[in-house]
């Protein structure tokens, strides 16, 4: 009886690491860059269209850190 719920642990284990390493992770960290993007370039449009001064950087300063 161990040994069945050991090797059917073993099992679920195996799937599941599997299932995980997809990449979808990867894929979901995309569109949501790709969605941060898209805001950003429309609010400075809109800004722009009411007339006020709008300031976008990528330059980071001493402060900012790369995580």
């Amino acid at each position: 009886m161990k040994l069945a719920q050991l090797c059917t642990f073993a099992a679920a284990l195996a799937i599941s690491s599997v299932a995980l390493a997809e990449g979808g992770g990867d894929r979901t960290f995309e569109k949501m860059m790709a969605n941060s993007e898209r805001s950003v370039e429309l609010f400075v449009a809109k800004e722009k269209a009411a007339g006020n001064p709008v300031v976008v950087t990528d330059k980071k300063d001493d402060k900012t850190r790369d995580l």
